[in-house]
């Protein structure tokens, strides 16, 4: 099992008051499946999405990434799981502007201490393999929406990661380009990846194998994918 959360909640304090965001949350993802999670604004999403990826930790229940509970983890040590299993892409790219293609994609590389030379390789086997070998030395100022996209898919598959987690991955993008992203996160499933997406899109939800909804912190089950 990728994802194994049991009775999760997920509260904030603020001057003093609680503000519960996450309640009894359950959920389990196979290796290999293909998620989407949709819910309104302010529905408890991106909480759960950043407790998924290990950028937050629940305040009660139990998580389970990837066999490993995350719960109890330092700092570091889910920093050490991040990047070890673990890929994100956002729907604003997060694109260093003055980095190139090939730059951009080797980052995580460096900080993970991989040689230059290796790094150097794989960010090109990387763009490459999202479409991109011809676009190695372009700035994101010289990209269009969907290939900055691909170039940030490609950082986060640089490093192999068993996970990819997406925020709105076709948000600032148009129809065709969007398209292009399912397309290509289809063939990374297809592979193996384990794919949770968040979206608000209905078209985009439905390339996943399962859609579930998430509405004032409750998590539930709706229909599968194409």
């Amino acid at each position: 099992m990728m994802i194994e959360m049991q009775h999760l909640d997920k509260s904030y304090w603020a001057d003093k008051t609680e503000v519960p965001v996450l309640h009894d949350i359950c959920l389990s993802v196979e290796e290999g499946e293909y998620v989407s999670i949709m819910g309104p604004s302010g529905s408890g999403k991106s909480t759960l999405m950043n407790i998924i990826g290990c950028l937050d930790v629940p305040s009660a229940g139990s998580y389970l990434l990837n066999g490993e509970s995350v719960g109890e983890k330092s700092d570091k040590e889910l920093s050490k799981l991040r990047n070890s299993t673990i890929g994100f892409v956002f729907q604003n790219f997060n694109l260093l502007p003055r980095e190139t293609a090939l730059e951009n994609v080797a980052l995580p590389l460096l900080y993970g201490g991989v040689g230059r030379k290796e790094r150097t390789e794989r960010a090109r086997q990387a763009l490459e393999d999202v479409g991109l070998g011809d676009r190695l030395t372009f700035f994101p100022t010289q990209l269009s929406g969907g290939q900055k996209q691909r170039v940030a898919i490609a950082r986060a598959m640089v490093g192999k990661p068993k996970l990819l987690l997406a925020d709105e991955p076709t948000g600032a993008l148009d129809t065709a380009s969007g398209k292009q992203i399912m397309e290509l996160f289809r063939e990374l499933n297809k592979q193996g990846v384990t794919i949770v997406m968040i979206t608000h899109e209905p078209e985009i939800a439905a390339y996943a194998d399962r859609t579930l909804y998430i509405r004032d912190g409750q998590l539930s089950e709706g229909g599968g994918g194409r």
